[in-house]
């Protein structure tokens, strides 16, 4: 699961995106394969698609990313099972969808909901890039732990699977849902719209029956539950992840 960039940054340096991120991970391929490992690789379902041609996507969807990051994830993907034909390397990919939930720092350049609630605990302004309409599928960080476990234990080698809710939420709806819960804490909610990103798909909604026909993996925190969890670790946590104060808000508004 370790990675270097997030698409912002890879957006701002797509060679640097390469280097610190395909390399590394290709040696780890290359070692897995030499002890007889098992492994999951942790790809992307929110950029390895690219703009959707139907929705929910399925893992047979094209895959046309938009991002670095995408492209990188993508290019990783295909390496691990060339390793898989070429050095018997015992893979399974899994796609994520938009993770969210208790531990999630924020201001780190990835997940809107940690980034929008700190926002406002700290008296900031919530930004959106785009109108509000840009639509992501949330899921709670346990739900993707499980789904990754799941696809290890149970999941076919060389398969690949996504994990999401299958439930999309534009960026204008998940203000609308966080703002009352943070209210009920004391913080006000005041949203700054910002102009769209060139690296942003408009929609990403994943279907995720593969895993669950292959494993019986479903998603069990619904997301007015794992909001009010995410609240609670934020404002039980405010010290220390208010320490470094914020970079600019630039928490992957609309991803």
């Amino acid at each position: 699961m370790a990675y270097a960039t997030v698409p912002n940054t890879s957006f701002a340096d797509p060679l640097g995106d390469l280097l610190q991120n395909l390399p590394p991970t290709v040696r780890l391929f290359i070692e897995a394969a030499k002890k007889n490992c098992r492994v999951v690789f942790i790809s992307s379902g929110g950029t390895v698609y690219g703009p959707p041609q139907t929705l929910p996507i399925t893992e047979d969807h094209p895959t046309a990313p938009i991002s670095p990051y995408g492209l990188t994830k993508l290019t990783l993907e295909k390496y691990a099972f060339l390793y898989a034909t070429t050095h018997g390397l015992k893979v399974t990919c899994v796609r994520p969808a938009n993770a969210y939930g208790v531990g999630q720092r924020p201001f780190s350049g990835q997940g809107f909901v940690a980034t929008a609630m700190a926002s406002a605990m700290l008296g900031q302004t919530i930004k959106v890039f785009g109108s509000g309409e840009i639509i992501r599928d949330y899921i709670y960080v346990s739900d993707i732990a499980a789904g990754i476990f799941s696809a290890l234990e149970h999941g076919q080698i060389g398969a690949t699977y996504n994990v999401g809710s299958g439930i999309g939420v534009s960026n204008g709806e998940m203000v609308k849902l966080i703002g009352p819960l943070l209210q009920e804490v004391g913080f006000a909610c005041h949203v700054e719209y910002m102009p769209e990103r060139a690296f942003d798909v408009s929609r990403n909604v994943l279907d995720s029956s593969r895993l669950t026909a292959s494993t019986g993996w479903v998603p069990k925190v619904q997301l007015p539950e794992g909001l009010i969890c995410t609240r609670e670790w934020l404002m039980k946590n405010m010290n220390e992840w208010s320490s470094g104060g914020s970079t600019g808000n630039d928490g992957e508004a609309s991803r």
